[in-house]
């Protein structure tokens, strides 16, 4: 345990590659010495350990973070942090005031995924349909010890952190429902934002790019309508399974015949759910899509493409018009470039070759988040990778042609060291940087 507002307190709450010349990067001196941010967070990382183990045992989906939200702010109060719970739903946010300077707004994420672990760790998910497959527990870890240290040596930055978790990363929804519920008009806007996101890389591997930096989303639900009947007796019927596997299947040639060849765009059907039993045919089937795409002209083609196909397949099918709803969605994340830069290279002088900095034109994540939406309206805003997974269990894996499991993967098992240290490090010098002045 450590002295509250000052060091990090673990009480839990009982039940509770390159195709560019890369960026260019100056020499900032850094405003606290790396020895003395190295030595505080030793002494934090065995308590955030603890904090991990916790969150991961008990993880909860998209607007369901109620226990994970009242821990992170049972830890944020003990820093000294004037905490504000229920934003957005499950959200909260953390203020924490330190003179006249910039707002910088630090995200992670509080919600884990609808599916069950089957890693077998020791403090694996308690939860049969709940798992932190994507490492959010991590990001809050790593958020709550960012904070901790930031104060340690609040002497050498000014400004106000905005620490905000937000819920429903996994369905693009919980960053619309934090701003909808008022959190630029509540908290003040930030100056700039700041986000990371763990992936199965060598642990404490770091990677940064301008521009583009993940893929816009669409997610649809579509709704083929027929007419059910009797197995025996097709004939009868308007059958929405017929109608729907011809679209999974025809809305392919809107990636392959539609959209430009050189340009990256995904279509995947993640969903198809119908009928009850196998003699009966339905009246409906239901399937839920995710789109993906880079450049906001391929967003378009892939958006409309799916809709025309899906209304093209019932008008053959002689049925009604389907239902398309697009259940959430979000922009491509855009790193400012010269936030970037300046982040890249206070980064550089603390991670030294665990620092990869890809050129703009260089290569894209192709998942996607709702991140973007902190950054609406101008606000600068930085996002970068942390690589998660023991090196040692990367060499292995490759030596026996094993593939390493990637985010949501029930496989999914990131080492905590260095990734958590790591992490702090690079946050911390990232925000403080920020803080010094405009």
């Amino acid at each position: 345990m450590s002295v509250p507002g000052r060091r990090l307190a673990i009480a839990l709450l009982a039940g509770a590659g390159s195709c560019a010349a890369p960026l260019a990067l100056a020499a900032p001196a850094l405003p606290v010495a790396q020895t003395k941010v190295d030595t505080e967070v030793r002494t934090l990382v065995p308590g955030l350990e603890t904090l991990y183990q916790e969150i991961h045992e008990h993880p909860e989906i998209a607007f369901h973070e109620t226990r994970t939200a009242a821990v992170l702010a049972h830890q944020m109060r003990r820093l000294g942090f004037t905490v504000t719970e229920g934003v957005g739903g499950t959200g909260l946010v953390a203020i924490y005031e330190n003179g006249a300077g910039p707002t910088v707004l630090v995200r992670t994420e509080l919600d884990a995924l609808p599916m069950t672990e089957a890693t077998g760790l020791p403090y694996a998910s308690q939860e049969p349909m709940a798992d932190h497959s994507c490492g959010h527990d991590l990001h809050m870890a790593i958020w709550v010890g960012t904070a901790a240290t930031l104060l340690e040596f609040k002497s050498a930055w000014h400004g106000r952190l905005m620490f905000i978790a937000q819920p429903a990363e996994e369905t693009v929804a919980g960053a619309k429902a934090m701003l909808a519920d008022g959190l630029y008009t509540r908290f003040r806007k930030p100056d700039y934002a700041l986000a990371l996101h763990v992936d199965n890389e060598a642990a404490g591997h770091l990677v940064l790019k301008p521009g583009t930096f993940s893929s816009a989303v669409d997610n649809l639900q579509i709704t083929f309508k027929g007419r059910g009947a009797h197995g025996s007796m097709p004939s009868e019927s308007i059958d929405p399974i017929v109608m729907a596997a011809h679209f999974v299947s025809d809305v392919q040639s809107i990636v392959s015949r539609e959209k430009n060849a050189a340009q990256f765009g995904v279509i995947t059907v993640g969903s198809f759910q119908a009928g009850t039993a196998a003699n009966i045919i339905p009246d409906n089937a239901v399937l839920q899509l995710t789109l993906r795409s880079y450049d906001p002209q391929v967003r378009s083609v892939l958006l409309e493409g799916a809709k025309r196909t899906a209304a093209a397949t019932a008008s053959m099918a002689n049925a009604p018009a389907p239902e398309v709803l697009v259940t959430s969605s979000s922009a491509a994340i855009d790193n400012d470039v010269a936030l970037t830069a300046r982040t890249a290279a206070i980064l550089q002088k603390v991670a030294g070759g665990d620092l990869e900095v890809r050129p703009a034109d260089g290569a894209a994540l192709s998942a996607s988040e709702d991140f973007p939406e902190f950054t609406t309206g101008g606000i600068p805003g930085v996002y970068y990778t942390l690589g998660a997974y023991d090196p040692k269990v990367l060499a292995r894996d490759k030596a026996s042609g094993t593939p390493v499991p990637v985010n949501h993967s029930p496989l999914f098992a990131p080492a905590m060291e260095p990734t958590i240290s790591v992490g702090v490090r690079a946050m911390t010098y990232a925000a403080m940087n920020l803080l010094r002045g405009r």
